[in-house]
């Protein structure tokens, strides 16, 4: 969805997208592909999501759009990132990956950017085993992103191969294979209609979490946003300073607990760093967070005794040292 929706806004060499290095390296990847420059905002360390204070001096005459990324399934500040797309005329890409069910302001993501991005992945809050989707408010977008999609052909296979069809086709232009299989897009259907029960199941156990590792000394706790809104809680992300945190997540194997690391910053991989040295800048709050974050077993059919399973395991980890 990323790779195309750049391409349909005609974003290339020369231009600039804002967006954090805490994230998923797709994002970027998608970036670099397109021949712009990603130009990294640092986050809030609390809640992991960019912090809106720091992208208006990031901000040049190059700069094409911003992608700003719900992070965990708690969203952005929206309507700062929109009153700066506004002043500045930029295109705003929403990185919903982690974010089916989150609500901002009463408005669920996806309904606030020129642009969004949803993953489908198999860990995500619904899954079509693979593949994602696309929202957006611009008729001429959504056709450019139609043809792009499989191969810039105009007329799709339902109209060419139904009853009466032509199998003929042209094309409008170059495009990729990027469509979805029906048989997954109708496993995503089924997923769609099961989502708040999913996010519901999700939200309890993260409430489990928040009750039984708060006051925990050398354990810092997801941040929650102050203003309105809702949690999808795709991740449940800890900070740890009491002990290391890699040989933390040593101590879990030996309590056979399953982590994730979410995420190593892009600018500190090897090809972001070495392609973009010159245009990283400073991101202390990133690179203090990378240093300390893991990410706890959360899914729907995870049960509470799990999670109070895992919350004693950490506070034993911690009292040994």
């Amino acid at each position: 969805g990323m790779h195309i929706t750049l391409s349909a806004l005609n974003i290339g060499p020369g231009d600039e997208i804002i967006t954090p290095s805490m994230t998923f390296a797709s994002t970027v990847n998608m970036i670099a592909l397109s021949g712009a420059k990603p130009v990294f905002v640092d986050i809030d360390y609390g809640t992991l999501n960019i912090n809106t204070n720091l992208i208006e001096e990031k901000i040049t005459k190059r700069t094409r759009a911003i992608i700003p990324v719900h992070f965990a399934g708690a969203p952005a500040d929206m309507d700062k990132i929109n009153n700066l797309a506004r002043k500045y005329n930029l295109t705003v890409i929403e990185d919903a990956a982690h974010a089916v069910g989150t609500y901002y302001k009463g408005i669920h993501t996806g309904g606030f950017g020129h642009t969004a991005i949803f993953s489908f992945h198999p860990i995500k809050n619904i899954t079509t085993g693979e593949g994602g989707m696309v929202t957006l408010n611009d008729a001429a977008l959504e056709k450019k992103l139609r043809l792009l999609r499989f191969h810039g052909i105009e007329r799709d296979a339902w109209k060419r191969y139904g009853k009466g069809g032509n199998p003929s086709y042209d094309i409008a232009g170059p495009g990729y294979k990027y469509n979805m299989p029906d048989i997954l897009a109708a496993l995503g259907l089924a997923q769609m209609e099961r989502w708040q029960e999913f996010n519901q199941k999700r939200t309890s156990l993260a409430q489990l979490y928040l009750e039984g590792l708060k006051d925990i000394s050398g354990i810092d706790l997801p941040q929650i946003p102050e203003y309105n809104h809702v949690h999808a809680w795709h991740l449940f992300v800890i900070k740890v300073s009491a002990v290391n945190r890699d040989e933390f997540m040593n101590r879990l194997s030996d309590y056979n607990i399953g982590y994730g690391l979410h995420f190593p910053p892009t600018h500190a991989l090897n090809y972001i760093k070495a392609r973009y040295a010159d245009n990283i800048g400073l991101l202390p709050e990133t690179d203090l967070a990378a240093q300390k974050i893991i990410s706890l077993p959360l899914f729907p059919d995870m049960r509470e005794k799990d999670v109070v399973y895992v919350c004693k395991a950490i506070k034993e980890i911690i009292k040994n040292g």
